[in-house]
């Protein structure tokens, strides 16, 4: 029973996804085919890699990283730039340059204790003028002429593993790999050590300025991953590519159960609040319900799952693991 409490967070968001899909064969015959879960397991992919980097983010106590969309902009156009070098050298260049953005992130809020929604938000900012100033406003495109590294690359998105999606396959092996990390190893127990008390963790000799970086780096390297594969879907790099994804992935996180305090939940929540914004947004689409309303039903049912999980956290008196 302890146990079952303990993950009652988790089991919470599952079971709204369950009563989505309840909903979603009422309003269409054809919500639960193969082939339309599999067209919303594509359409949430790259919103669940970034979340599995964000949710680190969260976990650590600085609720999120909104560098994020410019981190998968700047890998996709250094990656498209770099292309000449052949498609794995380009594919390194493009995840490091991301990287090196989540490294300054990281380094500046956990050595200088930098507010992190108003930092990643100026870095942000800074980065869309950089990449506009140096490429001229211009979109990037890859040379796709047949055998290039170019036509590589933008198979890399329209490339399936069995009967998935390889960004599917990717989705599912971050988050996979981030809940072992989260939950198995010494770091993930000093993250979230940090996400529930930065003075007691300094107190119990934890190198809190390296744990921080060490999140925000791996939020990046999330994104960049993430940018490669959006940019080889849209065959272009531009300093565009990604905006909204930061928001996008907060709420997965949250509505998963990370708690924005810190030092709560965990990546299968992650991935159940990955789900549900895919299936909410499947369910309006067959509604024939336009984009701002969606805007508007998802942001009530999110608030209603949000507050309702912190409620139960609250009662409880515990932490998710």
């Amino acid at each position: 029973m302890k146990k079952l409490l303990s993950h009652m967070g988790t089991l919470g968001i599952y079971g709204v996804a369950v009563l989505l899909l309840v909903v979603g064969r009422v309003v269409s015959a054809d919500f639960l085919t193969a082939e339309n879960m599999l067209t919303i397991l594509n359409a949430v992919a790259l919103l669940g890699v970034v979340a599995s980097g964000m949710a680190f983010v969260t976990y650590s106590g600085h609720m999120a990283d909104l560098s994020l969309p410019s981190v998968m902009a700047f890998s996709g156009i250094i990656t498209v730039a770099t292309l000449s070098l052949g498609l794995l050298p380009a594919l390194v260049c493009g995840v490091l340059a991301g990287m090196s953005i989540g490294a300054m992130n990281g380094f500046v809020i956990g050595r200088f204790r930098a507010n992190p929604i108003l930092w990643t938000l100026a870095v942000a900012f800074f980065m869309e003028g950089f990449m506009r100033f140096t490429w001229s406003n211009n979109q990037v495109y890859p040379d796709i002429a047949p055998g290039s590294a170019g036509a590589a690359f933008i198979g890399i998105f329209r490339t399936d593993i069995g009967p998935l999606p390889l960004v599917v396959v990717v989705m599912l092996l971050m988050l996979g790999l981030g809940q072992l990390v989260m939950t198995k190893t010494r770091f993930g127990r000093e993250t979230r050590f940090v996400g529930s008390s930065r003075a007691a963790a300094v107190t119990s000799g934890i190198h809190v300025p390296r744990v921080v970086m060490l999140n925000f780096l791996v939020a990046a390297f999330a994104a960049s991953v993430a940018g490669v594969l959006i940019t080889s879907m849209n065959k272009l790099g531009v300093f565009y590519l990604g905006q909204g994804y930061d928001f996008k992935a907060v709420t997965a996180v949250v509505i998963g159960g990370v708690m924005l305090s810190g030092g709560r939940g965990n990546m299968l929540g992650v991935l159940g609040g990955v789900l549900v914004i895919g299936l909410l947004t499947n369910i309006m689409t067959f509604m024939g319900i336009t984009s701002f309303r969606q805007n508007i039903v998802t942001g009530i049912v999110f608030i209603v799952v949000v507050g309702l999980q912190q409620y139960r956290l609250r009662a409880g008196g515990r932490s998710s693991e």
